[in-house]
């Protein structure tokens, strides 16, 4: 066990934090190097003298901002997308900006963080009395090892989400509940793929799938992202022979463009004349700010090529670590038998108070809440940007999602000035890290949900202007 994790408990910094910020310092000084295993929740508790709640609280952190990987039954290991030396060392008596103590601190938030829905948004004590509701009302049978496949009343009421928000037929049985996209990921390149097959990734692209895919054996070959999204016809000239195709229709990760209808029926056709698969990542999009959503791609697959994965990290919180994949009829005696032979299966409770949760409209309630609050957000960033940067920045418009996209004024470097906010406690990224290979595009992304105030989007992008100034 590193020494270097102990926490103290003299100090004001509460456990948790202390124990993400320990880790941090780790890694920025190599002594976890990208690929590492980390120590299990269970025993860096005992090790520490922790509650596993406090380690839990700090592996959440760090894994929902990429430094840690959780990769099932293998454990948890360093990001190997890290590069150790980049990584700005954390300090436990870090500041915040004045009128952000009741925000930032208390949220364990850094500001800009993309991927992360409003924390304080959620709705925790209707989340507890839904699991209370649910510890109580267990039996034996529910406390055993659960379906490998979801909780059916889970998979029951995603089925009937899916057909009416998102224009899918499917039923109960198509749908696996999995820990995250890059497990459903997973899943996938064990059932369809073979190790060595190649496919289409969408260049610049989520790079965390990039890497899930590469350690599970396949080769993503980077295919360019135009104003439409995906081209296509650059796919098919780059790799004729691929298996398979990884595509963010509805909002294309991170540039913020949709596919159009040429395009998605074109890629259908790729698939459909090739035997290809098409896995189409909807990580978020619920949030839509002109007109109504686009439907799925997988709402126009008429031949079974569209496996759809989808996500409650971005719409509830990702500590909740659930998501899931809908497949075509012809596959699922397929996927259920490499459920059954990996041994998998996630907590029933969270899936059966989810369950709830969906079912009693909590859900739908909780989406329209955020859509108002995330145009709001989206906002004050916008006009904090406009005062402040907008000499230096342009954002490009974009109908839905997540961030904004702020294109660079000039000739600097994204990297150097993303380089220059993480040092001053900004967590916003460059564009240019979401490419595979060289890029010309420069630009930086920044995370707007957790913003509460157009007080506290102009703090952040003062202290922006600040970090872009020295």
């Amino acid at each position: 066990m590193h020494p270097s994790l102990q926490t103290d408990r003299a100090l004001a910094t509460p456990l948790h934090r202390q124990l993400y910020h320990r880790f941090r310092d780790a890694i920025a000084a190599g002594r976890f190097r990208p690929g590492d295993r980390v120590p299990s929740i269970r025993s860096l508790a005992s090790a520490l003298n922790l509650s596993r709640g406090t380690v839990e609280l700090a592996y959440q952190t760090l894994i929902s901002e990429g430094y840690l990987l959780t990769r099932g039954a293998a454990g948890t290991v360093v990001s190997p997308a890290l590069i150790a030396a980049r990584i700005a060392p954390a300090h436990l008596g870090e500041s915040t900006p004045a009128g952000q103590a009741s925000t930032v601190a208390e949220r364990s938030l850094s500001p800009f963080q993309l991927g992360l829905p409003a924390l304080d948004a959620v709705p925790t004590r209707l989340w507890q009395r839904l699991m209370t509701r649910q510890l109580k009302a267990s039996t034996p049978a529910t406390l055993a090892y659960p379906d490998p496949q979801g909780h059916y009343a889970l998979r029951h009421a995603l089925a009937a989400y899916l057909g009416v928000s998102r224009g899918i037929d499917c039923s109960p049985d198509q749908i696996i509940v999995t820990a995250g996209y890059c497990e459903a990921l997973r899943i996938i390149c064990r059932t369809v793929l073979r190790s060595g097959d190649h496919g289409w990734f969408e260049e610049p692209g989520y790079f965390k799938a990039r890497d899930a895919l590469r350690a599970a054996g396949v080769i993503p070959v980077p295919v360019a992202v135009d104003e439409d999204g995906l081209d296509v016809t650059a796919g098919r000239r780059q790799a004729p022979q691929a298996r398979f195709a990884v595509v963010t229709p509805s909002h294309q990760s991170p540039m913020g463009v949709s596919l159009p209808l040429a395009r998605r029926l074109a890629l259908l056709a790729w698939a459909n004349d090739k035997d290809a698969w098409i896995i189409e990542d909807d990580y978020d999009s619920e949030y839509r700010y002109q007109g109504r959503p686009l439907p799925a791609l997988k709402s126009l697959d008429r031949d079974g090529r569209v496996l759809y994965a989808g996500t409650f990290s971005k719409v509830l919180f990702p500590g909740l670590r659930l998501a899931y994949l809908a497949v075509p009829p012809s596959q699922v005696a397929r996927f259920r038998r490499t459920l059954d032979d990996a041994g998998h299966g996630c907590p029933q409770l969270p899936q059966a108070a989810l369950a709830d949760f969906m079912a009693e409209g909590h859900f739908a309630r909780h989406l329209k809440r955020m859509r108002s609050l995330y145009a709001q957000r989206r906002g004050y960033l916008i006009q904090a940007l406009a005062t402040r940067l907008s000499d230096r920045l342009h954002v490009e418009p974009q109908a839905g999602g997540m961030h904004l996209l702020a294109r660079l004024k000039g000739h600097r470097s994204d990297i150097d000035m993303a380089e220059r906010a993480r040092r001053h406690g900004l967590a916003l990224q460059a564009l240019s890290a979401w490419f595979d290979g060289p890029s010309r595009a420069r630009g930086l992304l920044l995370g707007f949900t957790n913003i509460a105030s157009q007080a506290e989007a102009d703090c952040w992008v003062d202290k922006l202007k600040t970090a872009l100034d020295g």
